[in-house]
Parts: C-alpha cells; structure tokens; sequence
C-alpha cells in the first residue's frame, strides 16, 4: 500500500471542491467542503467533510474529482451530546403536515410530535406513500400500535456509523422529547 505525496495545498481546514463519479450518494456534483484530518497510513489519507454532512469521507490527496481551493479555514467543531431534532438532519426524509418521519434500520418507526392525532396522520402517510400499503385496515391497525415515548436524541462523533443515537430509556433526562413510537412487526 503506497500512500500518494502530499500536495503543499493538502492542509487541514484547506476548502476543497469534490464531485463523485456516480452520485451513488445523492451529494450534488461539485460540493464543498473543508479538509478535516490527514491520515499519511493510508492512501485515502484526506478526511474531507462536506458542506452541511456531518460525517467526512477519505479520499486520495490526487483524486481526479477533487479540486482545492484557495481558502483555509478553521475546521468547524461539530456539535455532540443531546439534541432536539428538528426534521432537517439526515434519516428524516419524510414529513407530513409538518411532522417528521423517522424509519430504522430495524424497520421501526417514529414520529417527532407529542399529538397523537398528527403522529397517526404522519405514520399513515409514510406507509401509503413509502411503503405502498393500499389496504386502510392494515394501516389503522399499524397506527393503533403508536406508543408515546420520551427519548433523547445524541449526536455521534464524525467517524461514526451514524449521525444521531436516539435514547428511549430518557425519561426524566434533560432534553428529552416526546414522539410516537410505532415498534416494528
């Protein structure tokens, strides 16, 4: 494994243009970003984070598709620790009526209001119209099992699997907030 040399503008806060061959990642072509760390182990040695992501992905410093640019700033710190959602962060791609939908990886589901009304609303949309149900008994007897919880939402450090951590044993922990929680079947 040969690590490329380093160009002089290789440096840590360097702003950076980046374009992915494929678009496999739904980041428009030519983003920016910043150069947040340098690993000289390996050759994907630059850990670029871009604009509005907060994880960073390694890249080669020779990279065809990254372009540097003249500025450099200071690494912008991310923020950690709790968090109340606000829809816009990345795994909630679904929203009705101004409710935010959330599915995990386990197939569960949860809607960020504390009105069950909305929450019933929201979670049926999101079945008709991102899982295709057509069958209006099987999405009222799926909405029936809505559980009001307290959780807490953490954000996790840049290298991480995921952005956020959500905690459902929060109760009575500061910045905790209520959803309807819908546990897969």
């Amino acid at each position: 494994m040969t690590t490329p040399a380093l160009p002089a503008e290789a440096v840590i806060g360097r702003r950076i243009a980046f374009s992915y061959r494929d678009d496999l990642r739904h980041i428009p072509r030519d983003q920016v970003g910043t150069i947040t760390a340098i690993a000289d182990d390996q050759p994907r040695c630059l850990r670029i984070r871009l604009d509005g992501a907060r994880s960073g992905i390694y890249v080669r410093p020779d990279y065809e598709n990254l372009r540097y640019l003249d500025e450099i700033i200071t690494v912008p710190v991310l923020p950690m620790g709790r968090f109340t959602p606000t829809g816009a962060e990345a795994g909630f791609d679904h929203a009705f009526d101004g409710v935010s939908v959330v599915e995990f990886e386990e197939g569960d589901m949860a809607a960020l209001t504390p009105d069950r009304a909305k929450a019933e609303a929201a979670i049926a949309t999101y079945l008709r119209e991102v899982h295709g149900m057509e069958d209006e008994s099987e999405i009222r007897d799926q909405v029936a099992e809505l559980r009001l919880r307290n959780v807490v939402f953490e954000w996790q450090p840049e290298d991480a699997d995921v952005d956020w951590h959500v905690r459902f044993d929060a109760e009575g922990f500061d910045g905790a907030v209520q959803i309807h929680y819908l546990p897969a079947v």
